[in-house]
């Protein structure tokens, strides 16, 4: 019988191991109730193509950017509990993004409901990926929120049309308010505040991005997560590089058509039918009971048989 074989990482395997994550300890022991055999092995970036042509298996990649017809790249889709099992790629890199939107076809109670289910745990509960401090702070309303990454990230370098300050000259260039600036959490080198708090009309926070998301009027970032985040709060979204979830967001791939953006009257947008699309349709959940069941309709879908 043809198995599958997951990739992971080596520091999750072995008796000092930290185990696997709930998504894959569920998934694995949905296989086994379904007796579909499977191998979880340390995963090499190196060598993992080899290991894949000589054998006739399916591989599963975890945090994975490979192609082949026996392959599926597996990681967290921004919020979690939601993955990507994808034959492209994860987040910015996978096939979403090439994908129909088609809001007529999605049926708005379902849709509603599971939108109002996640915004209460994210947005009622002021939580997001990184910590969030829990003080409300004093911001701006009406304006436009800007959203740094680390540009030093390979993801972000390989997918942005305008790096950060670009973008942020544009969004300044448009003239429409207040600007405030989150910096990315990660990123603490205080000569980037210290250029920030130098320019004129930007506000710069490290609040809670639900506070700064809530009191503006328009979010702009290169492909954060921010920007699904922004879509709970029914908040127009522009994009300044690549991202699998811009389908109802406007896309900057320059400063000029960034400032038109910002200035144009921005389009009603089906934020609680995306939501579900996205997260319940085209992604994994390590809570659904049909878990395995489901993986292995998207392992089938590629023509393998199992």
């Amino acid at each position: 019988m043809s198995r599958i074989v997951f990739h992971v990482p080596r520091s999750w395997l072995g008796p000092l191991g930290g185990g696997l994550m709930p998504f894959y300890a569920r998934l694995t022991e949905g296989l086994t109730a379904l007796k579909v055999p499977f191998d979880v092995v340390e995963l090499d970036r190196d060598t993992v193509m080899a290991e894949v042509e000589a054998d006739d298996a399916f591989h599963i990649i975890n945090h994975g950017r490979f192609t082949h017809p026996r392959i599926l790249n597996a990681g967290v889709a921004y919020i979690y509990p939601f993955w990507n099992m994808d034959p492209t790629g994860i987040r910015a890199f996978s096939s979403i993004g090439s994908q129909p939107f088609n809001p007529a076809g999605i049926e708005a109670e379902e849709a509603r409901a599971f939108f109002r289910k996640l915004k209460a745990r994210l947005v009622g509960a002021r939580t997001s990926r990184y910590e969030q401090p829990q003080d409300e702070t004093d911001l701006p309303d009406g304006g436009t929120a800007v959203f740094f990454q680390s540009e030093a990230h390979r993801t972000v370098g390989e997918t942005m049309w305008l790096d950060r300050w670009e973008m942020l000259k544009g969004v300044l260039a448009a003239d429409r308010g207040p600007v405030v600036v989150k910096p990315h959490p990660r990123d603490t080198d205080p000569k980037l505040r210290a250029r920030l708090r130098k320019m004129p009309g930007v506000t710069v926070s490290d609040g809670n991005i639900h506070d700064i998301i809530a009191a503006c009027d328009r979010v702009v970032t290169i492909n954060s997560a921010v920007g699904v985040e922004a879509y709970l709060h029914r908040k127009p979204v522009i994009l300044c590089g690549q991202a699998d979830f811009a389908h109802i967001a406007d896309e900057a791939h320059d400063s000029a058509e960034l400032v038109a953006h910002l200035r144009a009257e921005p389009a009603r947008r089906a934020y609680d039918k995306y939501i579900w699309w996205y997260f319940a349709h085209q992604c994994l959940s390590t809570t659904e009971p049909e878990l395995a069941t489901r993986f292995l309709d998207r392992v089938r879908a590629t023509g393998f048989v199992i």
